[in-house]
């Protein structure tokens, strides 16, 4: 069996992966907010247009590992691994929910490791 916030967890790597834009906006409450280092959205059409654009940069994604999550009433908090078109990504991410959607997330990039030529 796993918990509400594992579900949440499940629901947005396979939104990602599968770059349903509908799925992935749908996890978010009306007035969520996205904050990141250089960049902030909030409200249903702005994280729209950030996932649109995330999506597009990143040309694939696929979890490679998830290397940390905790979970606690009300929130999750990982780091994981994923594989995207141009190489290895390490992030982090905060999901602060309420019922099955986030109101916050808080989102960052650990390390990168570009594709080589072969």
């Amino acid at each position: 069996m796993t918990t509400p916030g594992q579900d949440f967890y499940n629901r947005q790597i396979a939104a990602l992966e599968s770059q349903n834009l509908e799925l992935i906006v749908a996890q978010y409450t009306e007035n969520a907010r996205i904050v990141g280092f250089d960049f902030q959205v909030q409200g249903t059409e702005a994280i729209r247009t950030h996932f649109i654009h995330y999506l597009e940069n990143l040309g694939s994604l696929k979890l490679k590992s998830t290397e940390k999550f905790a979970e606690s009433e009300g929130s999750i908090f990982f780091e994981a691994t994923v594989d995207i078109a141009a190489g290895e990504a390490r992030v982090y991410d905060v999901f602060m929910l309420e019922g099955e959607k986030a109101s916050h997330h808080f989102t960052g990039l650990l390390g990168f490791t570009p594709k080589t030529s072969s």
